[in-house]
């Protein structure tokens, strides 16, 4: 079956077509105009993902060799996200879905970074362990099959994205935070401060809300007057940093490794680019024994390949989806149950 996949989601607008398992074609448009402001501004992010859409889907089929008649499904990222993007792509694709008379999926696309570690030729073995890294969601879940998803834990307060980013700001690093707070790192000593790593009551949430504050709070402490901190020690707070929430989300996954002993980890997300991560996380599952699965860097950050994956995936497992559906723009699934709810 072949699969035209969209994702609009935040400030990366991506068209993607897959045959079966094998891309195609996945093209991602990345709205880089959003550092001279910090961060994302959704308005601007909505005006550039409608700007972009329509020749993108153009050059996507055409690098794919293929006609839209040829198309067997359409998927489109359904939430969550900022709602004025998300309309953007969702709209489209379901308009194209309509018109051509072809099956229509919604999708939600943190469930889709748990899959996409299929659209690599090493693929996850059922079941698996996920940890999904990014701006805005940090999450374990124990994936038993494509519709039976088990959320084991997740943030408590910031997503260890959203860490980075704030924490880049602290330090007067540029946007966005995680591949500069990375780049500064590398020339820093990652013992020289040791930040906390929070230790909750639910054993498999995260908070990262204390490290951002003790980030803080040091560079306070350094900081004299006016002054901007020393090179060297800017780098040693980010290694710093850095370590502690690579150290967080490494302890978490090594503790539901040991409990539901899951045939393969796979490390997804736009963090999960991360190259300290990557290795910490290598390391880890090897020395447990399970098979790691980590995407590519094209498919770590928000991407339409994985959309288009997860809405084959649904579409084969017999799920179908009114016309009547509508986008969401915090975190819902009708296929992952709670941990706590369900303890083993």
């Amino acid at each position: 079956m072949i699969a035209l996949g969209f994702e609009s989601s935040c400030d990366e607008t991506s068209v993607a077509v897959l045959e079966d398992d094998r891309t195609l074609a996945n093209l991602v448009s990345s709205q880089d105009f959003h550092k001279k402001y910090g961060g994302v501004v959704p308005e601007l992010s909505s005006r550039a993902h409608l700007a972009r859409v329509a020749p993108l889907t153009r050059d996507a089929l055409v690098q794919a060799g293929v006609e839209l008649a040829d198309v067997d499904l359409i998927a489109a990222t359904a939430g969550p996200g900022l709602i004025g993007a998300l309309l953007v792509g969702f709209t489209f694709a379901k308009g194209l879905a309509v018109a051509e008379r072809k099956p229509f999926v919604p999708v939600n696309h943190v469930e889709a970074h748990f899959f996409s570690g299929f659209l690599m030729d090493e693929k996850p073995e059922y079941p698996f362990l996920a940890l999904a890294v990014s701006g805005g969601h940090t999450m374990l879940v124990l994936v038993e099959d494509e519709l039976t998803l088990t959320r084991l834990g997740g943030t408590v307060d910031d997503a260890a994205g959203e860490a980075f980013d704030k924490g880049a700001k602290t330090l007067g690093l540029p946007y966005p935070g995680g591949p500069n707070i990375q780049k500064t790192a590398e020339r820093g000593d990652p013992e020289r401060y040791p930040f906390p790593i929070a230790e909750l009551k639910s054993k498999y949430d995260f908070s990262f809300s204390g490290v951002k504050t003790a980030l803080l709070r040091q560079v306070q402490i350094l900081r004299t007057g006016n002054d901007p901190l020393a090179e060297e020690t800017v780098a040693d707070l980010a290694a710093s940093y850095q370590r502690s929430i690579v150290e967080a989300l490494i302890r978490k996954t090594d503790a539901a490794i040991a409990e539901f002993a899951p045939k393969s980890v796979s490390l997804v997300g736009g963090v999960a680019a991360n190259k300290p991560l990557r290795e910490a996380f290598t390391r880890t599952t090897a020395a447990r024994g399970a098979k790691a699965v980590v995407p590519s860097i094209q498919y770590c950050g928000d991407n339409a390949a994985m959309i288009a994956w997860r809405g084959l995936a649904l579409h084969r497992a017999g799920e179908r989806f009114s016309n009547e559906y509508r986008p969401f723009p915090s975190f819902q699934s009708r296929y992952a149950r709670d941990y706590s709810d369900n303890p083993r």
